[in-house]
């Protein structure tokens, strides 16, 4: 307390990134036969005293004859012992443009509005210490307004039937998130992710029996890049995966790299409902004390029969995994 002037974090993030389509690339609005709803919930160290929890929805809806895609999404993300709360809402768009029979490109954008405060009740001064006062003189005088902010983002992903890749800009305008009469600006985040998805049975239908597809993610926010790559493996309504988070890109400025997690997934698809779970291993320094990190996420599609038929004819959605 008495040497540390700044501190620094990053945006919060999901182990299930693919299962957050619209916090991961606006270019995945519209990525459905018809329309899509995506809930995420992710409890982050919960041995800890007080916990990171973050909470994101989104639905989105295909607007195939006019070759876009739109999107409603929000975000909330809760942290540290005083409540400091992050809650947004975002409007996505996207647009298909479909260079040849097999491959095309969907660049998107967003935009969104952010609310940010903090619980003030939770926090304790000097003088309910040294006193041991329930309640504080300095409290009345300290004040920490919410602040408010636009922000904006844009995206693409370029895709034929078996591979992908994309890459997004979060906050290009680094709005000032600063809950004192400070400039902190938030800076522009950078995400890169792709991957192949290769079919390894069929039945006499043709129809798809299991798969394996292997995924990358990249971000990168100022100097802190983090890497996450894996495997996933799906055998008709099953899916089980295992990936790796924060491979050494970046050194930081320390002298020791700072690989984060080992992750395990588990997802289960029934009709038009997908649901999965993972969970962090941590592989830091932080093993004995954070108690990994559980993720929940459930997607559902919906489509009307007409669609569900011209669902067979379509190339134009993109091939990714879903958790």
């Amino acid at each position: 307390m008495l040497v540390v002037n700044v501190a620094s974090a990053q945006d919060p993030q999901f182990s299930q990134f693919y299962s957050a389509p619209m916090y991961l690339n606006p270019g995945f609005a519209g990525n459905t036969v018809q329309a899509r709803g995506v809930m995420n919930y992710r409890n982050q160290w919960p041995s800890m005293p007080r916990k990171f929890v973050s909470f994101a929805a989104s639905y989105d809806y295909n607007l195939d004859q006019l070759n876009s895609g739109i999107a409603l999404a929000f975000q909330q993300d809760r942290a540290g012992s005083a409540g400091l709360r992050y809650s947004n809402v975002a409007v996505h768009y996207s647009y298909t443009l479909r260079l040849s029979r097999t491959f095309a490109i969907k660049p998107g954008m967003y935009f969104s509005y952010t609310f940010r405060d903090i619980n003030q009740s939770e926090l304790v001064f000097g003088d309910q210490l040294i006193y041991d006062n329930p309640t504080s003189a300095s409290q009345g005088r300290f004040t920490l307004e919410p602040v408010r902010y636009p922000d904006i983002g844009t995206g693409a992903i370029a895709y034929q039937k078996r591979w992908w890749g994309g890459v997004a800009f979060h906050h290009i305008n680094q709005p000032n998130q600063s809950l004192i009469s400070l400039e902190s600006r938030l800076p522009m985040r950078l995400t890169v992710h792709g991957g192949y998805n290769l079919i390894l049975s069929r039945n006499i239908k043709r129809k798809e029996i299991s798969s394996a597809t292997v995924v990358g993610h990249y971000k990168s926010q100022r100097k802190w890049d983090q890497f996450d790559f894996g495997v996933y493996y799906r055998y008709k309504v099953i899916t089980a995966g295992a990936y790796y988070r924060n491979l050494v890109i970046k050194r930081n400025g320390y002298a020791q790299p700072n690989h984060d997690a080992f992750i395990l997934l588990l997802g289960i698809e029934y009709k038009n409902l997908g649901f999965g779970y993972s969970y962090d291993i941590t592989t830091s320094k932080l093993i004995t004390n954070s108690g990994g990190a559980h993720e929940l996420s459930l997607v559902w599609e919906l489509a009307s029969d007409r669609k569900k038929r011209k669902r067979r004819r379509s190339r134009y959605l993109i091939p990714c995994a879903k958790f």
